[in-house]
């Protein structure tokens, strides 16, 4: 297991950049104070991860919420992602640059293709790595890569992706995609890690042992889980009292046994679109 210590602490990626290993995920935050109070409340609780993108319509928001922190921008681990409709060699050139204007920085810390669009992710990524080589980016990245997806990437890839960002939750764990992602060095990451909510539906009692056992939300538990697995987390919120809960998971460990019980309530079950069948 890897070690876990700290709001601050990181996974350190294949480039050696250090990633903070739990973030604020924006998804569905506003553009206007919403997401501005989210940052900023997300930052002055010890977060140092942002993850946003350009299909959240909220990077102006975003790059507000860090300005007004009082953290410095070069503190903070600011992640993106290039939306389906902009991928291709040069589009992906003039939507990064665009990214950049909204959030108003002159560089990433990550940047992912958000979905494997069929036929373009190739050049996507050659300007994914032209960007990188130029260092206006820390590190790139990709976003509901199936192992397949990744193959055929990696067959034309000069650069192996550094980050894997998909959906992941004990109902839908997909352990040999991470194991593929470790084995070729790239740091598995998580969104939706409360499967959109439905993990607290409260008609399911599979979670009440581990609740009581260490005295922690659900939502704690899972996030734990992550870390414990080597994976990053970025649960999404705009309330600031759940914001500091999804940070208090440092002072307890779950057992082996624990995260074997938790692997084993996969079920493939999505709350997103399948990454071999979505039309957007």
């Amino acid at each position: 297991m890897k070690q876990i210590t700290d709001l601050q602490g990181t996974f350190r990626l294949s480039n050696n950049v250090e990633m903070p290993y739990l973030g604020l995920g924006t998804y569905q935050a506003d553009n206007a104070q919403e997401v501005i109070d989210a940052v900023k409340n997300a930052l002055n609780t010890g977060y140092r991860h942002v993850d946003t993108a350009s299909a959240y319509k909220n990077e102006e928001g975003v790059g507000k919420g860090i300005l007004e922190s009082n953290v410095a921008r070069e503190e903070v681990f600011l992640v993106s992602k290039l939306w389906n409709a902009d991928q291709g060699y040069e589009s992906t050139l003039k939507a990064f640059e665009e990214t950049l204007e909204r959030l108003g920085v002159d560089y990433l810390d990550l940047y992912l293709i958000h979905w494997p669009v069929a036929g373009k992710y190739k050049d996507t990524w050659r300007a994914m790595e032209k960007l990188y080589r130029e260092k206006r980016i820390r590190a790139i990245g990709v976003s509901n890569f199936l192992q397949h997806h990744l193959e055929d990437l990696l067959e034309a890839a000069e650069i192996v992706p550094m980050v894997n960002q998909m959906e992941f939750h004990p109902y839908l764990v997909q352990q040999g995609l991470i194991d593929f992602c470790n084995a070729k060095g790239i740091q598995y990451e998580s969104w939706s890690p409360f499967m959109q909510g439905k993990l607290f539906d409260g008609k399911s009692d599979v979670f009440d042992e581990l609740t009581g056992k260490y005295n922690k939300s659900i939502a704690q538990i899972v996030l734990r889980y992550n870390l414990q697995k080597g994976i990053v987390a970025i649960p999404k919120s705009v309330h600031e009292n759940r914001i500091k809960s999804n940070a208090d998971i440092f002072d307890f460990e779950l057992s082996e046994a624990d995260v074997s019980y938790l692997d084993s309530l996969d079920k493939g079950a999505r709350s997103g679109p399948d990454p071999d069948n979505f039309d957007f």
